[in-house]
């Protein structure tokens, strides 16, 4: 009789009731047709063929009941688990398809269930990474002018000496105050536009012109280190669809940033491409560069590449956040490359301006 399960490697639960059923029908057919034949019983072969028949059906209903009914005992507690949710008290049985391979149907559900909830364990430990490494950082970037205006108030406070000094003190404390007064406000920012509570105000305008109008504002800054801020081509109108004045945030910060983080007598090049839909605008330098490893982390909020330099340079370290979620804010793109020594491009991209 095992002769029938090897019909189907992976019978369904239907099959498997049938199965069954002809197995104990036909071990019974066979004891009666040998007590026939041994004269032990005087029951005519009609009526042998008719019990075969009696118990295979009702074997075939016993076994399929108490298989469903097995099924959704076991469907019921495993459903429970991977989605979180009360199955009816009642123990009758939900609407099991006895033709399909439901226990296959359930296994692909739960391997998808647990891939999903590997992954949401993950992001879930990667959250919890960047919150304690958030805390860390906004700890420690205020804990910095907080101390160092303490040691100035407590310095005057403490000592008698001259006016000219007293203001010098005064005025140092002053920018960390300025400082501290700096990363709230971008913090504020940041978490307003992940809210979704600056509403753009979207024009069309010409990009050209107002990046030749951030240049022209951090000329004194560019002055200073002997900077050259220049256009990669000839100067052409080139529209865009944005919101201007976060737009000009975003070349005020990556412009700026270049000639900080770059040695004297640097060059900075601004430079436009179209990409049919969208038209790419890019900032390179050619000054230090920045190692592979710490690109994919840039936009992180705090994140500095060389911690005493960037803080020399001045800044919240909130600035590439914040120029990230003003472009993805405009559901647009921003990426970095760059090298070592030979320096670093950072592109955003902006719709084309409405005709």
């Amino acid at each position: 009789m095992l002769l029938f399960f090897y019909i189907s490697k992976n019978p369904t639960p239907r099959l498997l009731a049938i199965l069954s059923a002809l197995n104990t029908s036909i071990a019974l057919l066979l004891l009666l047709l040998g007590l026939k034949w041994l004269d032990f019983i005087l029951l005519s072969y009609v009526w042998i063929i008719g019990l075969f028949i009696f118990n295979f059906i009702t074997s075939f209903i016993s076994m399929e009941g108490g298989l469903r009914l097995f099924i959704y005992r076991k469907i019921k507690l495993i459903y429970k688990t991977i989605h979180k949710i009360k199955a009816p008290k009642t123990d009758a049985p939900l609407a099991i398809d006895m033709r399909n391979h439901i226990i296959d149907k359930v296994e692909r559900e739960v391997v998808a269930w647990a891939k999903g909830w590997t992954q949401e364990i993950h992001f879930l430990k990667q959250a919890e990474q960047f919150r304690r490494e958030f805390i860390g950082n906004v700890s420690h970037e205020l804990k910095t002018p907080i101390f160092n205006m303490q040691g100035y108030l407590y310095t005057i406070l403490e000592n008698d000496m001259e006016e000219d000094l007293q203001k010098k003190y005064l005025s140092k404390a002053i920018e960390n105050v300025e400082r501290m007064a700096t990363i709230v406000e971008d913090l504020n920012e940041i978490s307003r536009l992940e809210a979704g509570e600056i509403k753009l105000e979207m024009q069309t305008f010409d990009i050209t012109e107002l990046c030749a109008e951030v240049m022209d504002d951090l000329e004194m800054l560019a002055n200073q280190k002997q900077t050259q801020l220049e256009f990669k081509d000839e100067l052409n109108t080139v529209k865009v669809y944005a919101d201007r004045n976060r737009i000009r945030q975003v070349l005020n910060n990556l412009i700026s940033n270049a000639i900080k983080y770059s040695p004297a007598k640097s060059l900075v090049l601004a430079a436009f491409y179209d990409l049919d839909a969208n038209i790419l605008i890019e900032i390179s330098d050619n000054g230090l560069g920045i190692a592979e490893e710490h690109l994919p982390r840039l936009f992180e909020r705090f994140y500095r590449v060389d911690k005493a330099r960037t803080r020399e340079a001045g800044g919240s370290g909130l600035g590439l956040a914040i120029v990230k979620h003003i472009i993805e804010a405009h559901f647009q793109t921003i990426h970095v490359r760059s090298r070592i020594g030979v320096g670093s491009t950072f592109g955003f991209t902006l719709a084309k301006g409405k005709k």
